[in-house]
């Protein structure tokens, strides 16, 4: 059974920075693309960052880029969100998903999601 679980979250100051990490269960992320989604209260889920299966290739939503970096650790079997410069806009729930495909992961069709778990960044 997959099972993808999310921490790191938490409450920062407009600036700072939160590492968030998702740890897998059932598969491998060297076999799978995996990625991160959020969705902040009242909006609709929205496409943070992805990796493929290789990770030969990642992509940052264009808005973001430059403050949210994505790494994978094999041998943790992990994929973290770096994220700096925080800004109360980035306040939101923050989902792992996972999928053999990287387009599945992109649009958010992905077979494996995780719980979530939350950042709030103050002004």
């Amino acid at each position: 059974q997959v099972e993808l679980v999310e921490s790191g979250g938490g409450l920062v100051q407009a600036g700072g920075s939160l590492r968030l990490s998702c740890a897998a269960s059932g598969l491998q992320f060297s076999h799978h693309a995996a990625g991160w989604f959020r969705q902040a209260p009242g909006k609709e889920r929205e496409f943070v960052a992805a990796i493929t299966w290789s990770g030969a290739r990642t992509k940052v939503a264009d808005a973001l880029k430059g403050r949210f970096t994505l790494f994978r650790n094999d041998a943790r079997n992990t994929v973290d969100l770096q994220m700096n410069n925080l800004k109360p806009e980035d306040t939101a729930v923050y989902y792992c998903n996972s999928d053999e495909e990287f387009t599945r992961v992109l649009t958010g069709a992905s077979s494996f999601w995780g719980q979530g778990t939350s950042v709030t960044v103050q002004s």
